[in-house]
């Protein structure tokens, strides 16, 4: 058998194959007269690209990292050149690039860990919630072609700096259709996001380390918005001509008056009506978000809104106790209710469910741990986040103390 006396490698890019002004990097790979291209899945910009010397030129971290990254694959190859003479194997330059393709397939990778979350979970997740994952991958993909010049990275290489980039990277993106720029809550929900398809990861062993492990989020504190008595009092009371916005209005008054969201209102049947260990009627449901058991006491009001519905052609024929509506469409109506009413917040849906904890139960003498029930919230921290923006009730509870205090003086 001959003995193979040259091996060489070099780094090239394909013009011809540019997408976006962006070039594909190609491993030229060469033993004897034979030789194979392997591409790395990595794209430059030719200008940043030296042909001569087959690297990367520039001083920015992209630009670093990718020269790290050949220099690690032609270690890589090199490991495997010389596995290859120990093992007294025939080498070919084909038969490198199988080994060096075959160990690439067993890597995981940034965007095959999202693919592979967002497949499992979405059977588990709702729609709302599964929809921001796929934002949340959309600025991960971004972000890797605009500020790292790839299409992807594998599991390995991602580490604090990524992480701190990325963020860097959300807090500078200038959206290019209507949708206004992300702000700092927003930013740290994405950054959540990431960080549970990498815990997800880590669980099944594709990366041995947490890249997350010395970042902190900051997420800034916001006081929930919700309706005053008086607000909601305007929305009920309102002359409404048009079917289409008194029907929106009745369902967002009956989320007032039971805390559920819009998920779990438009899937209730008459099956979750039940009598309580009180005899009055109440409402018995589960929270698609958590799984949670919700038991709400029906107040007359939202027992007056199921009996207005409980003949509706369109109710009937969806067997549910409303009328369905899509969020988007609730929302949109919501707005034209809002300014009909005079109402200067932003009247969404989820709006009623603070309404509830607030205005309606908590203002009103409720214990937290009964609201906090209802809700169908997994910890009773979650639930004061309501109780902190009740001024009014503070206000009370203040002005009976002062009474009580001069009563002693």
């Amino acid at each position: 058998m001959r003995t193979v006396n040259t091996f060489g490698i070099q780094f090239i890019i394909r013009l011809n194959k540019s997408k976006a002004g962006l070039a594909p990097l190609y491993c030229r790979v060469t033993i004897n007269t034979q030789r194979v291209e392997i591409s790395l899945k990595k794209f430059i910009d030719p200008k940043n690209w030296n042909p001569e010397k087959g690297v990367a030129k520039g001083l920015r971290d992209e630009i670093k990292s990718l020269n790290q990254f050949m220099d690690q694959v032609k270690a890589q190859l090199i490991g495997y050149y010389q596995e290859m003479q120990l093992e007294r194997k025939v080498i070919t330059a084909a038969a490198i690039k199988d080994r060096f393709l075959r160990a690439d397939d067993q890597e995981h990778t940034l965007c095959r860990a999202i693919d592979y979350h967002n497949s499992q979970m979405k059977d588990s997740l709702a729609w709302g919630t599964q929809k921001n994952y796929y934002t949340t991958q959309k600025y991960l993909n971004l972000f890797l072609k605009n500020k790292k010049g790839v299409n992807d990275v594998y599991l390995s290489e991602l580490s604090y700096k990524f992480i701190l980039d990325f963020e860097i990277f959300l807090k500078t993106y200038k959206p290019v259709d209507h949708h206004k720029p992300l702000r700092n809550n927003g930013i740290m929900k994405h950054i959540e996001r990431f960080r549970k398809i990498i815990n997800m990861a880590i669980r099944l062993e594709w990366i041995d380390r947490d890249p997350f492990s010395a970042y902190h989020q900051k997420f800034h504190k916001v006081e929930r918005g919700f309706l005053t008595k008086e607000e909601l009092k305007a929305i009920e009371n309102r002359e409404l001509n048009l079917a289409r916005l008194d029907w929106v209005r009745d369902i967002f008054v009956f989320s007032c008056y039971t805390g559920l969201a819009y998920i779990d209102v438009v899937k209730l049947t008459r099956s979750n009506l039940t009598t309580g260990l009180d005899g009055d009627s109440w409402l018995k449901t589960t929270r698609k978000k958590n799984g949670n058991p919700v038991p709400v006491p029906l107040l007359p009001k939202a027992l007056r809104i199921i009996e207005k519905y409980k003949d509706h052609i369109r109710a009937k024929a969806s067997g549910t106790l409303f009328p369905i509506i899509s969020n988007q469409q609730m929302n949109s109506y919501l707005k034209e209710i809002a300014d009909l009413c005079g109402i200067q917040k932003n009247l969404t849906f989820h709006l009623a469910r603070h309404t509830f904890a607030t205005t309606v139960t908590l203002t009103n003498g409720v214990p937290i741990e009964s609201v906090s029930k209802m809700l169908g919230h997994s910890s009773i921290s979650t639930t004061q986040i309501y109780a902190k923006v009740i001024e009014k009730k503070l206000c009370e509870y203040m002005n009976a103390l002062k009474k009580k205090l001069i009563m002693l003086d």
